[in-house]
């Protein structure tokens, strides 16, 4: 079992008000003690909802009811490291729905403020296993998709609409870090373990048209397939991610159970290819993914077979929705 890791001085609201993302770590900060109150006061209840992927990638929960999203200011100075009272009044008000319409979600998360992504409020819980620390990081994405929502209020030049919607749009990875860093007793962020050296590659085009290319999804796919079954198809869904420089992971179920549950999955996944990480990156240089490549063949026959266990039972259905939009529906 996963080993809870608590935070000195009893809560988030400790951590030093300063957030940014440098190379390989995620500092953080501000936290107001009245989101992180709400979080702290949820009830164990289940609630029911689906779990789907747009046509675009973005997973989301299907709720049963409509939450409503009030207008945010739109400009906002990332130098200013501590949200604006009417921003966090906002954000209290849609935590307060969401935690109504599905408290498994936001149960046992506490929250920090991102000034450099002021519609994605970050959520995050931090686990130990073995003498291993993973970082459960939840995203929610509060940007209105005028395809899914109802504009209950007009946008203006300086604030979002005010709208409804019945689809929580998230983002819920499980990252393996390298330490907690902490400075005079507090929190200042995550050092993340760095299992691969360099996912670029290289440029194509010229002059204003010059892009960078990574591989990092072809990494991802590499990932995935070598530790599902042969026959199972999940895309859009991948439950095994290259980012940060590292293999993270994505989950599906959101409950605090599973969350923890799923961490001796990238734990044991990570210790298995780590050793081979850098031979896997020199043949990635040369060529995109393939289920040919002669180290994915060879480290596929080493997988455990209880190891897919986990994914018998997962399902990807592609529909229709009612715009005639291709979707995915997830069951497991």
């Amino acid at each position: 079992m996963a080993e809870v890791l608590f935070l000195p001085e009893g809560h988030i609201s400790a951590l030093i008000p300063r957030v940014e993302q440098v190379s390989n770590e995620i500092r953080v900060g501000f936290a107001d003690q009245g989101i992180n109150a709400l979080l702290e006061e949820i009830s164990d209840k289940q609630l029911p909802f689906s779990r789907h992927f747009s046509q675009g990638e973005d997973f989301f929960l299907q709720l049963d009811d409509a939450y409503a999203v009030p207008p945010f200011h739109i400009h906002h100075d990332v130098r200013q490291l501590q949200p604006s009272n009417a921003y966090v009044t906002c954000l209290k008000a849609v935590m307060e729905q969401i935690a109504c319409r599905a408290p498994q979600v936001l149960k046992e998360l506490s929250y920090f403020f991102d000034p450099s992504d002021i519609l994605r409020p970050c959520f995050f819980h931090i686990y130990r296993l073995e003498n291993s620390l993973y970082l459960y990081l939840l995203r929610i994405d509060l940007m209105m998709r005028a395809s899914e929502s109802t504009v209950l209020e007009r946008g203006t030049n300086d604030c979002t609409p005010r709208y409804a919607c019945q689809r929580l749009f998230l983002e819920p990875t499980i990252i393996p870090l390298e330490e907690v860093v902490r400075a005079e007793g507090r929190i200042q962020g995550f050092r993340i373990r760095q299992t691969i050296s360099q996912t670029w590659i290289g440029e194509f085009g010229r002059g204003y048209f010059q892009q960078g290319i990574w591989m990092d999804a072809d990494l991802t796919k590499f990932f995935t397939r070598l530790f599902l079954p042969t026959d199972k198809r999940t895309y859009p869904f991948f439950p095994y991610l290259c980012k940060w420089k590292t293999m993270c992971q994505s989950i599906i179920r959101l409950s605090p159970e599973y969350r923890a549950a799923s961490l001796p999955n990238l734990h044991r996944a990570l210790e298995f290819i780590q050793p081979v990480m850098e031979r896997i990156q020199q043949e990635m240089r040369g060529a995109s993914f393939s289920d040919q490549m002669e180290v994915f063949q060879e480290l596929k026959r080493q997988v455990p077979a209880s190891w897919y266990d986990e994914w018998r039972n997962l399902k990807v259905e592609a529909y229709l929705n009612d715009s005639g939009m291709k979707e995915f529906r997830i069951e497991d």
